[in-house]
Order: structure tokens, then C-alpha cells, then sequence
């Protein structure tokens, strides 16, 4: 057993390369679910430190893309590419919008890891701000949930979302389409998911999966249509 270890130690699989670790110094805790992020991480996946703690896992970013098969769809915080990459390999046309350029970059390069750059379109700019000018099948909103902090709270509202409430945030998507998937932290407080569904006019249906990865819920996925 020790001389496995040892061995598996030498190819990083239980420890954090000096140049990653200067670079992501509070990422410790993320960096042996690595692979559940980007099962191509060794290939030359770039990420930032905001990254680690908010990319979609990949086994869920792929169910979430297989509901969106054949369409047209905007991912509003695109982030560092988890979710753009798997909707790039189904949907017909993807749009990739994150204020970050840093964050854009390395979506790019992470797409061209996987192959499917060339399948979507990458935007530097305000998704709020660019909204009036968007067209698309289905909106994908993961905005920012405020930091790893989201999870020490008993009950996540829809205010506490990032850059605006959960409430403004939807509907300016539906200025844009009435099909929308939003992933929550696994906390939030249904009752206000609901709520976005019954206000809308006319009111949506509405569908919510709790997203697993190894058998426990990492988050929820609310679609609207």
C-alpha cells in the first residue's frame, strides 16, 4: 500500500504542483475532484482560482447539455468553458459571454482542449448590458452564487445571487426566450424557484432536478420552458 501511494504521489494525484499552487493558493480542497471538472484536466486546462470553485462538474454539465440537443443557446456566465464545452458538443450554436476576459481566455483555450472551439462564440462583455441584442433557443444562467460561503447558509435566496437578484437576473432572460435552465446551489430555496415559474407571464412549467455527482447532490437544476 505505501509503495502504491508513493508511486501515485509522483504522477500529482495527491498532490498540488508547485506552479498550480502559487498560482490557485486556496484551491487545496478542490484539487482531487480535478478530474470531475475536466475529465481532460491533464491536457492543458487552465483555470482561476473563482474556476475551481464554480465550473460546473462535467458529468453534470453533460446532462445539462443533452436537454438543449440541436439548439441554439447562450451561456450567460460562461465562466472557464465547463458548461460551454458540453453544450458545443450537441447544441447547433453556442454563445459564450463572461465580463472576465481572464475567464474568456481560458474557455477558449479549455474548448480547444476538447475540440469544439470552433462551435462557439466567445464574448468579453456584460450579459446584462448585452441582453437587448441577444437571440437564442435556451438560456443557461449559473451566475455567480457569492463565493464557497453559499453553502453555510440554511436557506439560499434568490437574492444573494450575483451580479443582481435571481428575480432581475430572469427576467431579463425572458426578454430573450421563455426557455431557460438555471443551476442553484443545492440549498436555495425552492419555494422562490417556483416562484419565478408562477410569475411569469403566462406562467412557465417548470422542472427541477437535483444534480448528483457520485451519488451526492451537488446542486439543482431548474428548467423553464
Amino acid at each position: 500500500m505505501k509503495l502504491k501511494k508513493r508511486s501515485r504521489l509522483k504522477k500529482g494525484h495527491y498532490s498540488i504542483p508547485e506552479s498550480t499552487e502559487k498560482e490557485h493558493g486556496k484551491i487545496c480542497k478542490y484539487w482531487n475532484q480535478r478530474y470531475n471538472l475536466f475529465s481532460k484536466y491533464d491536457q492543458g486546462i487552465k483555470m482561476d482560482e473563482e474556476g475551481w470553485y464554480s465550473v460546473t462538474p462535467e458529468e453534470i454539465a453533460i446532462k445539462q447539455a443533452q436537454r438543449c440537443h440541436g439548439k441554439v443557446i447562450i451561456d450567460c456566465f460562461s465562466g472557464v468553458g465547463g458548461n460551454t464545452i458540453q453544450f458545443a458538443k450537441v447544441c447547433s450554436s453556442v454563445v459564450a459571454i463572461d465580463i472576465d476576459p481572464v475567464k474568456v481566455e481560458y474557455a477558449m483555450n479549455n474548448a480547444m482542449v476538447y475540440g469544439v472551439a470552433n462551435r462557439i462564440d466567445f464574448v468579453v462583455g456584460d450579459f446584462i448590458q448585452l441582453a437587448p441584442s441577444l437571440k437564442g433557443d435556451v438560456l443557461f444562467l449559473s451566475p455567480p452564487w457569492g463565493g464557497p460561503m453559499y453553502s453555510k447558509v440554511e436557506s439560499y435566496k434568490m437574492d444573494m445571487l450575483k451580479p443582481r437578484d435571481g428575480y432581475s437576473l430572469f427576467k431579463i432572460a425572458q426578454s430573450i426566450t421563455p426557455n431557460i435552465i438555471m443551476f442553484l446551489p443545492r440549498n436555495v430555496d425552492l419555494a422562490q424557484v417556483e416562484e419565478l415559474a408562477w410569475l411569469s407571464s403566462p406562467p412557465l412549467t417548470l422542472e427541477i432536478e437535483e444534480s448528483c455527482v457520485g451519488g451526492r447532490v451537488k446542486a439543482i437544476t431548474a428548467y423553464f420552458s
